[in-house]
């Protein structure tokens, strides 16, 4: 693991074909490991960039990076190529690129940290003592969103507002998440291909690592702000994106279900929330068409959305957000 009483963390982000991205991120991160380093005595970080893209277009765009940062001598950077499609596949390539690692915090490429996340993520482990660490994610948009997309909060993040660092939490997602890869390890954790494509994967790990006895805590100074593109504003995307992630919430918590008489009495409850889900939202979209109503019918149709999700899952029906 290096010098003896040296801590090594990598922070790791992965990409795909988003070069212009993640050229602008990884100077942020060198910054602020940099800081980190400074800072706190005994800890060594470096950035670690997967590129998703066979063709290694964000690894490219990191060598150009690094030509434009100087010699490269002191550019704690290192690029590598995943070729399998899928997150799962991507953030296992992370895993396993940081084997020589005590810490792994995971990024996303379309996110900025603001100022001091990864010394608060790290201060907090360092305090805690917890096997992860997660912080909360802020969105903002690339161009001003129509006021349909604003009533429905299809980018709100609500269910942890307002909790205090060192909270423990069941799951975590993987978008702002420092790992104690010494945990990770005892607990023989990877990320499940069955769910590269279709998201959940982060939520199944995490459930995965609180079983094994891991404590996972909140940290709430470490933000990172995820920017929307206009290309993820549209009603047909923001729809889907909630049939996606409903569908597979509802995945894992069956996956997570022992034993076949769990998962048969968690199937019906799953069902019959995602009938009654469904009759609420096509009587709101009718309320709401009645008295032209945008707010309401945004809520509406996003109720709607979830519930088909529900539905497909528990009928063993899968939708794959990240098929390409």
């Amino acid at each position: 693991m290096g010098e003896v009483g040296t801590e090594r963390l990598v922070v790791a982000v992965l990409t795909y074909r988003r070069p212009d991205r993640i050229a602008a991120l990884v100077p942020v991160l060198v910054e602020q490991a940099a800081e980190l380093a400074r800072r706190v005595e005994g800890v060594a970080v470096s950035v670690l960039v997967v590129d998703n893209d066979a063709a290694g277009t964000g690894a490219d765009a990191v060598a150009e990076a690094a030509r434009t940062h100087g010699d490269g001598s002191d550019w704690p950077v290192t690029a590598v190529v995943e070729p399998e499609p899928g997150i799962s596949a991507a953030r296992n390539r992370a895993l396993r690129a940081s084997d020589d690692q005590d810490l792994l915090a995971f990024v996303d490429d379309d996110e900025v940290p603001r100022a001091g996340w990864l010394g608060a993520l790290y201060e907090t482990y360092r305090t805690t003592a917890a096997a992860a660490v997660s912080g909360p994610v802020t969105s903002r948009y690339a161009v001003e969103p129509e006021p349909w997309v604003v009533a429905g909060g299809f980018y709100d993040r609500a269910h942890r507002v307002g909790l205090r660092t060192g909270t423990v939490i069941p799951t975590a997602a993987t978008n702002n998440l420092l790992l104690d890869l010494r945990a990770v390890r005892r607990a023989g954790l990877t990320f499940d291909p069955a769910l590269g494509l279709s998201g959940g994967e982060d939520t199944l790990f995490t459930s995965a690592l609180t079983a094994a006895g891991g404590r996972i805590v909140w940290c709430a100074e470490a933000v990172v702000s995820d920017v929307v593109p206009a290309d993820r504003l549209t009603r047909a995307y923001l729809l889907a994106r909630t049939a996606g992630l409903a569908n597979a919430s509802a995945r894992v918590a069956l996956m997570l279900a022992h034993g076949r008489g769990r998962r048969a009495a968690l199937r019906a409850r799953t069902l019959c929330a995602g009938t009654a889900r469904g009759a609420l939202g096509m009587l709101q979209v009718a309320c709401a068409s009645a008295r032209s109503d945008v707010a309401l019918d945004a809520r509406a149709r996003r109720t709607l959305a979830r519930s088909r999700g529900e539905l497909l899952a528990t009928f063993g029906r899968v939708l794959l957000p990240y098929a390409r």
